[in-house]
């Protein structure tokens, strides 16, 4: 605060001997160490006051932080808008029946009993001759093959032969 060097201090000393003599100096001395003290505690009682409201309004800046944390927090609770956003879409997304097989309705002529029998896969018949020539004739010409719906064929009786053969050779 104050810049004052021990020159000063020196001049200050001198001045206050002359002024106020040799006899009366040290009163003067002990009033002012004790007007020092004095404006030193009032300066540190301020100075504490000044420190007790900033930790006040340090804690009321916490405070509210803390309660717009407690409030985004509850936003993600189970009764939170988050959560009945999330069910929501799973309600959305859920589509029954999806990974179900489709029922066959069932005519009046046949029984409900033929209508719940399960069906056994069929395998792939063996690809024929004819089959491969047309498959040459495409790829000379550079066209796709096309993908059509065939009528079930009746089995061929050298085939279903074959199969059979086939069918001992994986058993045995």
């Amino acid at each position: 605060m104050f810049d004052i060097g021990w020159s000063e201090l020196l001049v200050i000393g001198v001045v206050a001997l002359i002024a106020i003599g040799p006899k009366e100096l040290p009163g003067v001395l002990r009033m002012v160490g004790q007007w020092m003290g004095k404006a030193r505690r009032m300066a540190s009682e301020f100075q504490g006051q000044f420190q007790e409201a900033m930790r006040e309004a340090e804690m009321a800046d916490l405070k509210k932080s803390f309660d717009e944390v407690k409030e985004a927090a509850s936003g993600f609770s189970p009764s939170g808008m988050m959560s009945s956003l999330q069910r929501d879409v799973d309600k959305a997304l859920d589509i029954e029946g999806v990974d179900k097989p489709a029922e066959p309705a069932a005519t009046p002529s046949e029984p409900v009993a033929a209508a719940e029998t399960p069906v056994t896969p069929t395998t792939p018949e063996l690809p024929r001759p004819e089959t491969f020539v047309e498959a040459e004739a495409h790829q000379a010409a550079n066209e796709p093959l096309a993908i059509v719906r065939e009528i079930k064929a009746e089995p061929l009786p050298e085939l279903s032969a074959e199969a059979e053969r086939l069918k001992d050779a994986k058993a045995s």
